[in-house]
């Protein structure tokens, strides 16, 4: 059993530590406060061939695997989780459904460009009424000659508002010839479609870099060549594309639980209480290795799922592991980082602060933490 990352991924790793480092962490504060969704470190993401790793080389990839794309997650979310999920969205979520489920001309029209990362892209699934209860959304889909017309809301969208995003995938409940009911199918929606249109910002309360809008569609019409996939199976489509990024979204939760502990080791280390640091006062040694400790294991989860991937084996259950296993991590390692940190750590001018902030909001997205122990246990029902 090998733990060692190949050269290629090391140095996808190498990369992206220092890139964030150096470019990302300096300003993640800054972005969060102001809004700045930093169009010029998405450029130099693209530039870095960051949005196309898991991608072959004939749509735009550098034909890598997706222990390298995570691995880069891991590193960009160390210096801010709100400036990786603008790639997590569009490689592992967005990219992974064209490139699974679209034709060749819907890859080389659409996935080129977000693969090069020349654009960005959303996906719409949920809805004011429907979030983890997918099944229910509203938006509709009808075939008029040669046009699919749409119509409904989406809410929660990551990475639309964005202006360099150039589309978003869309589950609408459709009518298939010959079959009896509603069905759920897949579209690739342009932004500049006729009847689309960017609803309200969501201001909330950390990840302010990350451009989350709603989106509304009236009579939003689409070329009928942009139905993707099985048109009798959009639903199972887009849950594929949630299962991959359950573990790009274990790999943020692990960078943001390990920028929490590097913080507080730090803290720890310089700050003196009772004439000696804080570190060696043994509850705090015991905060910092039960930190530890669950880090590695959140790591070695959304690597395994990660690899799994990788190898074309089935993988649902370890993607939902990790998932679960690390965005709760990175709540608890926030919290106590926040802990160690005493008032300062309340304070706006030390990062655990918004590490704290934001560390909640990964237990919602790619399914809740309710919904991942649902899936984990429909698994364990089916074992012999």
């Amino acid at each position: 059993m090998d733990f060692d990352l190949s050269d290629e991924q090391k140095m996808i790793q190498e990369m992206s530590r220092n890139f964030a480092r150096e470019v990302i962490a300096p300003r993640a504060e800054d972005m969060d406060r102001q809004g700045d969704y930093g169009y010029d470190i998405i450029a130099k993401m693209a530039e870095l061939g960051m949005m196309g790793i898991p991608f072959p080389e004939a749509y735009g990839g550098s034909g890598g695997d997706w222990v390298g794309l995570n691995v880069c997650l891991e590193e960009i979310a160390r210096a801010d989780a709100a400036m990786s999920i603008v790639l997590e969205v569009t490689a592992s979520v967005v990219g992974q459904e064209l490139v699974t489920f679209g034709s060749e001309e819907q890859k080389t029209q659409w996935l080129i460009p977000i693969a090069k990362g020349n654009k960005v892209g959303a996906f719409g699934l949920t809805e004011p009424d429907s979030g983890s209860d997918a099944r229910a959304l509203r938006t509709t889909a009808r075939l008029d000659g040669d046009n699919w017309v749409l119509n409904g809301s989406k809410q929660f969208i990551t990475n639309v508002g964005l202006d360099n995003c150039s589309l978003i995938l869309v589950a609408a409940r459709t009518e298939i010839p010959g079959q009896s009911g509603h069905t759920i199918s897949a579209f690739i929606v342009p932004k500049d479609a006729p009847g689309f249109r960017l609803g309200r910002r969501y201001e909330k309360m950390a990840w302010s870099a990350s451009a989350t809008h709603e989106v509304i569609l009236e009579d939003c019409r689409v070329p009928k060549d942009n139905l993707l996939g099985d048109p009798a199976r959009g639903f199972a489509q887009h849950l594929a594309a949630l299962e991959t990024g359950r573990i790009s979204i274990a790999a943020v939760s692990v960078g943001l639980s390990q920028a929490c502990l590097d913080e507080a080791l730090a803290y720890a280390r310089q700050r003196e209480q009772f004439g000696q640091p804080l570190f060696d006062f043994q509850a705090i040694q015991f905060k910092l290795a039960d930190m530890a400790v669950a880090i590695e294991l959140a790591r070695n989860l959304y690597l395994k799922a990660s690899w799994l991937k990788d190898q074309g084996r089935p993988h649902t259950f370890e993607a939902s592991a990790a998932k679960l296993f690390a965005s709760e991590t990175a709540e608890k390692a926030a919290s106590e980082a926040l802990q160690i940190h005493g008032g300062y750590g309340y304070m706006a001018d030390y990062p655990v602060s918004r590490y704290y902030k934001g560390s909640k909001l990964l237990q919602i997205v790619e399914g809740t933490s309710e919904v991942q122990r649902i899936l984990i246990g429909r698994h364990l029902a089916k074992r012999p």
